[in-house]
């Protein structure tokens, strides 16, 4: 007797698609729809009291004599270039020593996450602006240890170096990263090396360092992509100064947006952002292609 096998392709042909159809219209709603409006909202002049008005490149030519953007911009790449790579190093840091294999580790690792579930907290911020108040904890510290106690609101680069301490307090994510590609490198290679007499130093930039390139080179575009649209610390520390010296883009999106309601302007920001967004990341995959090939 002939078995007949049911074929159940034919009955449900629909089922992958209904799988994935409340993904496509999240992505279609809260994604592409909002990524054309802001886009055709960047063309025209829009304070949410009326119609928008078409004005074409109006907005985009503005930003050319827009002092306060050109403030923004110059920012935002400064407190780019002193966060990504200092949180790279702590976090990597931080994950070689937990990942040692020694009693209790597990709960060393879930100490080290929690600054990372807690740093957007409206709390922590508040903590933290205090801790660097003129006499505040910091300044208490630098005193006793005999060193002048630093004006953090009052000067430039110590009020942007405090929200990148903030952010880089804030490594868990990055060290969950790097400390699971750490547990991913043959325990092999070391034992090799230390046969052939390696120290620790010697085997850290000839086998660990090179096992990570890729997860490096992820960290480093996650980080920077994220730094690119700092909002909060600023805001609710310092609120952009001294004299808008920690104003990010972001805040000057903000400001356009809901303090002056000029939506149109704000949108041409937010396209200008996401431009040079993509160009920095685009010159991260050219300038590190050799890096992430292994050929350095």
């Amino acid at each position: 007797m002939k078995k007949i096998y049911h074929n159940p392709v034919g009955e449900s042909k629909y089922t992958g698609f209904l799988f994935v159809l409340p993904f496509l219209a999240g992505f279609l709603i809260f994604g592409i729809y909002p990524f054309i409006v802001s886009f055709l909202l960047s063309l025209t002049d829009y304070s949410m009291n009326g119609k928008p008005e078409f004005t074409g490149l109006e907005n985009f030519k503005r930003l050319v004599t827009d002092s306060d953007f050109h403030k923004a911009v110059g920012v935002t790449l400064k407190y780019i270039i002193l966060l990504v790579p200092l949180k790279l190093i702590v976090s990597l840091g931080t994950a070689l020593l937990l990942s040692m294999n020694i009693r209790g580790m597990g709960f060393f690792r879930t100490i080290y996450y929690i600054p990372s579930i807690l740093g957007s907290n409206i709390s922590v911020a508040i903590m933290w602006s205090f801790l660097f108040t003129s006499d505040g904890l910091v300044n208490q510290i630098l005193d006793k240890l005999g060193i002048m106690p630093v004006s953090w609101y009052g000067e430039s680069t110590p009020a942007i170096f405090m929200i990148v301490l903030l952010r880089v307090w804030e490594f868990g994510s990055t060290m969950i990263i790097f400390l699971s590609a750490l547990n991913d490198i043959p325990r092999e290679l070391y034992d090799s090396a230390r046969v052939d007499g390696a120290g620790k130093i010697r085997t850290f930039f000839s086998i660990t360092l090179p096992m990570l390139r890729n997860v490096i080179f992820v960290n480093l575009v996650m980080q920077t992509i994220t730094a690119f649209q700092e909002f909060n610390a600023p805001f609710m520390i310092t609120g952009g100064n001294p004299m808008k010296n920690t104003y990010t883009v972001s805040m000057l999106i903000y400001d356009e947006a809901f303090r002056y309601y000029d939506i149109g302007y704000a949108n041409a920001v937010s396209w200008v952002l996401f431009t040079l967004t993509a160009l920095f990341i685009l010159m991260l995959f050219r300038f590190t292609k050799k890096f992430r090939a292994g050929d350095v």
